[in-house]
C-alpha cells in the first residue's frame, strides 16, 4: 500500500473535490480526512481511535513489553 498526501475539499453537499497525481491508476481508494484547524470534532480524535481500537488495545496478548525491558538510555552521548 503507498500513502499519497493529496489536498481536496469538502463542498455544502458533502463531496470531495480533489486532483490525484497523473501517476495514479484509476479505482476505489480508501481515504483518511484530516482538517488542518482544530474544531469541536477534532478535540475528540483520541477518543475515537481508543474506541475503535478498544479490543486491541484490551488485549493483554498485545502487551508484548514490559518495563524491564530494554536498557535506560545515555543522554550524555
Amino acid at each position: 500500500m503507498r500513502a499519497i498526501g493529496i489536498v481536496g475539499e469538502i463542498d455544502d453537499d458533502h463531496h470531495i473535490h480533489a486532483e490525484a497525481p497523473r501517476d495514479l491508476p484509476p479505482g476505489r481508494v480508501q481515504l483518511i480526512v484530516v482538517r488542518s484547524d482544530e474544531d469541536e470534532a477534532g478535540a475528540f480524535w483520541p477518543w475515537d481511535v481508543s474506541q475503535a481500537w478498544s479490543d486491541e488495545l484490551g488485549d493483554a496478548r498485545q502487551d508484548i513489553y514490559t518495563l524491564a525491558d530494554g536498557r535506560p538510555v545515555d543522554a550524555s552521548r
